[in-house]
């Protein structure tokens, strides 16, 4: 049975992906609807409206709200299934980045968004960071914020994102400033239309725009990607704080450009691709058994004029491919899985072209390949001004399949935490009928089940909002996604097992992990203001070294701790007051160790 469920994958794999990828541009209804101005912005793809067609979503560029433009607030591009587009706008602000998914749990998906203009004169638009109920039809939107960056607090935020960071079964926010002036800030969801901050950088740093919520290091807890000064990576603790993981990256003064995420080596964590300096395009991976980042770019340009990167798996292949946009060009490199990448499509766009917003990840014409949409500068001087536009890959809709995109294998999910199942879908007649409804099975003891119910009778639109199940353990858990269509079925299952429980003493068991020569257990006191007891959770198998750092990464004091120790003092006296983490330097290789453990440090004056 197991190997005829393997059989059955591995078929429906080659067969979405016969052929070379090429795109149609579709930006009927987009293109000049409304008219835009210029500036960076961001889009996301989600399903606004429930109608099993993915749709487009902004609060728009510098324009918005009638800056030069017929913008204002947020604006959904509805998805006809087919590539067309119809927008609506409400509001009177904008200017920034979006973030969409259902923090009330109410079935209904809702928006957050970090912006520049809070020029609205009523709750809804006053902000620079806020969080919108939706009602489900994408035409109505109602203040959902109480908590969150008030107006006039700051220059401003932008890109936006959302996940649940604290694994209380609820979304949170996290988003970037606009520029300079506040940096990172997350927020945690208490449920009832509050949010309170959980953590934050120092306010005085640049940054490029980009935010993202994903796990990297495989710990099940959100981890941050973003473009700022600094760091362009932060490892989650699953409370709510968040401390330096960028170890081995280059750092810009103004943040990664163009900075994305994706699981490129597909062990289960996020890794990232980003523009360097030069307008060329990079990819690295972290190595969690060396704690290190490495480059994984062979046969990526190293120069040129790219701006943004977007990492999703462009032919449905099983391994992730690179996208940038930028100089009059879209580019795709399809990836192996082992850092080499082979140009595959290249898409002229408009002089300059230069990159303003970039999204892929959702299959909006139901080929069963994920498709693109972009903000681009285009004209001449003095007459530049942004336009949107999308392009859909043309393979054609021969016969009903399902791809499992996340996920995939190797993820480790906390219970009660909230995670998003994602797919693409073949769907042959999409336009007279309807794309299907999909159901969502799992199994916590392999391929072969038995399964149980996730949810049932879904549009078929690639993305399911899950509260993982509190009462699952297991290491072996598969999901198995079902398309119906018109009397027709097609099922398959995600290609390897992903871990549902708690993901703390794991990582030894299914791989090899540096095991470092000592994790932190207790500060105390905690807060403090001159002296602090650093105590450990085991003694150093040999002397090591330990390093404070500030939130921007910056490291502020060091010491050394004798083999045997179970623990040192810390002098924080001439420190300014904030939050601070110990970070375990020294390391031994062994099979039976874990990740280290830091120690959140917290020095009021």
């Amino acid at each position: 049975m197991r190997l005829k469920v393997l059989i059955m994958m591995i078929f429906t794999l080659f067969s979405l992906t016969i052929g070379q990828l090429s795109y149609i541009e579709s930006s009927s209804g987009l293109i000049n609807n409304p008219r835009l101005d210029e500036g960076r912005t961001e889009l996301e793809f989600a399903d606004i409206n429930n109608d099993g067609n993915p749709d487009i979503i902004s609060i728009g560029d510098h324009g918005n709200p009638y800056i030069n433009s017929e913008q204002h607030g947020i604006m959904v591009w509805f998805g006809d299934g087919q590539g067309n587009w119809t927008v609506y706008q409400y509001g009177n602000f904008g200017y920034g980045g979006i973030a969409v998914g259902d923090v009330n749990r109410d079935g209904k998906l809702d928006v957050g968004y970090g912006m520049h203009h809070n020029y609205a004169q009523e709750d809804l638009g006053d902000d620079m960071l806020e969080v919108a109920l939706g009602d489900g039809t994408g035409r109505m939107w109602v203040a959902w914020d109480d908590g969150l960056m008030p107006g006039g607090a700051c220059w401003g935020m932008f890109s936006t994102d959302f996940a649940d960071v604290d694994h209380d079964g609820l979304l949170d926010i996290g988003s970037c400033s606009f520029g300079y002036g506040v940096g990172l800030r997350v927020y945690l969801n208490r449920g009832d239309g509050t949010w309170v901050e959980s953590w934050g950088t120092p306010e005085s740093i640049n940054s490029d725009m980009e935010f993202y919520f994903r796990d990297v290091n495989l710990d099940g807890n959100p981890d941050i990607i973003c473009a700022t000064a600094g760091p362009a990576v932060y490892f989650g603790d699953g409370q709510g704080s968040f401390y330096p993981g960028d170890s081995g990256l280059p750092r810009s003064n103004y943040g990664l450009s163009g900075i994305s995420p994706g699981d490129v080596d597909n062990d289960g964590g996020f890794d990232i691709a980003f523009c360097n300096n030069q307008g060329g395009v990079e990819v690295w991976c972290w190595n969690d058994s060396a704690g290190v980042w490495h480059s994984f770019s062979n046969g990526l340009p190293t120069s040129g004029n790219y701006g943004g990167t977007q990492l999703c798996d462009m032919n449905a292949d099983g391994y992730v491919d690179v996208g940038a946009v930028g100089g009059g060009r879209i580019t795709i490199w399809t990836g192996d899985g082992d850092g080499n990448w082979t140009r595959a499509v290249d898409i002229n766009t408009n002089s300059p072209g230069s990159y303003e917003a970039y999204r892929t990840g959702a299959d909006f014409d139901h080929n069963g390949r994920p498709d693109m949409a972009v903000v681009l500068m285009e004209g001449t001087f003095p007459n530049y001004r942004n336009y949107a536009r999308a392009y859909k890959e043309a393979t054609p809709r021969n016969s009903l399949r399902i791809f499992p995109v996340f996920p995939r294998g190797g993820e480790r999910f906390w219970n009660n935490s909230v995670q998003f199942i994602d797919w693409w879908s073949e769907v042959p007649r999409a336009e007279s009928s309807g794309a299907g409804f999909v159901r969502l099975e799992i199994s916590t003891t392999g391929p072969d089940g038995p399964w149980s119910l996730i949810a049932d009778s879904l549009p078929n639109n690639g993305r399911y909002q899950w509260l993982v199940p509190q009462e699952i353990s297991s290491r072996d858990c598969f999901i198995r996604y079902t398309v119906f269509k018109d009397g027709q079925v097609s099922s398959v299952i995600n290609p390897r097992p992903f871990f549902i429980g708690d993901p703390t003493g794991v990582k030894s068991e299914i791989r090899n992990f540096v095991f470092r020569s000592a994790s932190i257990c207790h500060v105390v006191p905690n807060p403090t203001s001159e002296r602090a007891r650093v105590m450990l959770t085991t003694p150093a198998e040999r002397d090591w070294l330990w390093q404070l750092l500030d939130v921007s990464g910056q490291v502020r004091r060091w010491g050394r701790v004798n083999s045997g120790d179970r623990e040192f003092f810390l002098d924080t006296r001439d420190l300014p007051a904030g939050v601070y983490f110990i970070i375990p330097e020294g390391y031994t290789t062994t099979d039976s160790g874990a990740a280290p453990i830091p120690g959140r440090v917290v020095i009021a004056k």
